[in-house]
């Protein structure tokens, strides 16, 4: 019995220091964050965002985010996604380590096949070259493939099922984050060949299919930045309200990563036309400032706030419609 639990003690450090590097490769904001956690919360959100990484780089053939590849096999690649997901919450090895860390998330959080497949579900939307119609279709994206891994991170922070209200919170942290990466990479998401812009707003501009980049309409795009961002603030301003109720270094946290990611949203809103004149990111000095507004503001309690649109619960059973 004590050879197995060194064995098992074993397999878990491996695949702990494997998560570390994919999160310090793949995410430097996170990666900040993340060190504010406790050792035990820390080593399982590395864990996560070492499977998120690890789908999304499947999903896009591309390496910790890089340039995305060959899109042809996009459905043999969500397959793979499906199937090592699969294995990994049957607790059997799926020759992937971050598929495998996955698995033992499982046994260790109150993680579900469920809140897993939401996620999944972000990928097989873009393996659709799906494209949002509607401001409630972005968040339907958006809700996939951030706001299910908000839910998840809570899940992995301990939060458990029957806590609505703090899932919520976190699911609505996910849509800011996922906005603020929507406004901020439009240029990149159209030479990849999409848009996650709703195409109601682009009609309302006047900007045609495809030409979302052409120079002469950068200053039509300004106001549909400003609206994103409108989303992103509230949905940001209630996941605050929701973070009160977890431990005080699991809130500062994740009040520093809001502040780190929120920074890149206003920032594309400030350039405006000149937003993606390069890709707007956040310095390690800004990164430190944002941590200790995060310690602050953890020591508050903040206003109650509505959220701006709909949220975890209806962007959830939209696929299901």
């Amino acid at each position: 019995m004590a050879i197995e639990n060194l064995h098992a003690r074993a397999r878990r450090d491996l695949l702990v220091v494997q998560a570390r590097q994919a999160i310090r490769k793949g995410s430097k904001s996170f990666a900040a964050a993340s060190r504010l956690f406790d050792r035990e919360t820390r080593e399982r959100v590395w864990m996560l965002y070492a499977w998120c990484r690890a789908c999304d780089d499947l999903a896009d053939a591309q390496d910790m985010g890089g340039a995305l590849g060959p899109q042809e096999d996009a459905a043999s690649r969500l397959a793979t996604i499906r199937a090592r997901t699969a294995l990994a919450f049957a607790g059997e090895a799926s020759g992937d380590p971050a598929f495998d860390a996955l698995g033992l998330l499982a046994t260790e959080t109150p993680i579900t096949p469920e809140m897993a497949n939401d996620v999944i579900e972000g990928f097989a939307l873009d393996a659709k070259e799906w494209r949002p119609r509607s401001e409630a279709d972005m968040l339907r994206y958006c809700y996939h493939v951030a706001g299910a891994v908000g839910v998840m991170m809570a899940a992995v922070m301990g939060v458990p099922a029957i806590e609505d209200e703090t899932l919520d919170a976190a699911c609505d942290l996910g849509l800011a984050f996922q906005l603020s990466n929507i406004v901020r990479d439009v240029w990149e998401d159209d030479a990849a060949g999409r848009c996650y812009l709703p195409v109601e707003w682009l009609v309302e501009a006047d900007i045609p299919p495809g030409e979302i980049t052409k120079p002469h309409y950068r200053h039509a795009l300004v106001p549909m930045v400003a609206r994103a961002c409108e989303l992103a603030r509230g949905y940001e301003a209630s996941a605050r309200v929701g973070a009160a109720r977890l431990r005080f270094r699991q809130r500062w946290a994740v009040l520093s990563a809001a502040n780190i990611y929120g920074a890149i949203g206003r920032e594309v809103e400030r350039l405006g036309a000149h937003a993606w004149d390069r890709r707007v990111h956040t310095s390690r000095v800004a990164k430190l400032g944002h941590v200790g507004r995060g310690f602050v503001q953890a020591l508050r309690a903040p206003a109650p706030v509505r959220r701006p649109g709909p949220g975890r619960r209806e962007l959830s059973a939209m696929a299901k419609r």
